[in-house]
């Protein structure tokens, strides 16, 4: 059987993976190592994927804790080999949850807290512009939406989830119909 990185499309889709992560504000090097363990057909240890990936020792490491922060990759052992093995996680679905959450705790709720504080002390000025107060408040009321409907989100099975995508822009026809007026305080303006 071929090594994995002797396969064409397994070294471009971890090329892909690495270049995609780039946009996505992950460093390319921990993105194609998670391509690497995602494809792969048993754990493998750092030198492993050092040789694989060529890449540098320290960068394995560095990007191995970082995939393992978002539990999208894990430690494990291999019998009669005392250096610690990973693998990552194979279920779409609860990768992508393990992202989401992660990207939610790390980025949506720090700037959440960060307006609500600003929308707070905005309340007591009156040197402010309106224009500045409402825009910070309309962006916290938006920024709480989003992360309330992540958690309702979040709580869904997976069929529940899969038969949402599969419905796409379907589901609009079960939300009652209303004016125009009333998406003003929900939808961000420029």
């Amino acid at each position: 059987m071929a090594a994995l990185m002797d396969i064409a499309e397994a070294r471009a889709f971890i090329l892909h993976w690495g270049e995609m992560g780039t946009h996505w504000g992950v460093n390319r090097s921990v993105a194609q190592i998670h391509a690497y363990l995602y494809l792969s057909d048993r754990p493998r240890h750092a030198e492993e994927i050092c040789d694989a990936l060529r890449l540098a020792r320290s960068n394995v490491s560095n990007g191995l804790k970082e995939l393992q922060s978002y539990s999208i990759v894990r430690r494990t052992h291999v019998e009669a080999d005392r250096r610690d093995h990973f693998v990552a996680e194979t279920d779409l679905w609860e990768m992508l949850t393990r992202i989401a959450s992660e990207r939610k705790r790390r980025e949506i709720d720090p700037t959440l807290a960060t307006l609500e504080q600003l929308a707070s002390t905005l309340d007591s000025r009156s040197d402010v512009p309106e224009h500045v107060r409402e825009r910070i408040a309309r962006m916290h009321e938006f920024m709480g939406t989003l992360g309330h409907w992540y958690d309702d989100i979040r709580r869904l099975p997976k069929s529940t989830l899969v038969t949402l995508m599969k419905l796409g822009s379907k589901v609009a026809r079960f939300i009652p119909k209303r004016g125009p007026s009333s998406d003003k305080n929900t939808t961000p303006k420029n």
